[in-house]
């Protein structure tokens, strides 16, 4: 599951105006502590990239025609 990017600052600057440690600042967001450590490195999350096939589309395509099960 993602959360937004409003979410993750929400709890950054909470975290910070509070003076929370990374531990309560988790568990009063029900988050996980590695999520929130992640978050404060960058709070932008990772731009996903496509997945590689490993098969070839046209020889999948073939294989699926000759034995259509």
């Amino acid at each position: 599951m993602s959360y937004t990017i409003d979410f993750r600052r929400k709890v950054i600057s909470v975290r910070k105006a509070e003076g929370l440690t990374i531990r309560e600042t988790a568990k009063q967001f029900r988050i996980g502590k590695a999520s929130l450590v992640r978050w404060l490195k960058r709070p932008e999350p990772k731009n996903s990239t496509p997945r590689k096939r490993k098969l070839d589309k046209n020889a999948l395509a073939k294989d699926v025609e000759q034995y259509p099960v």
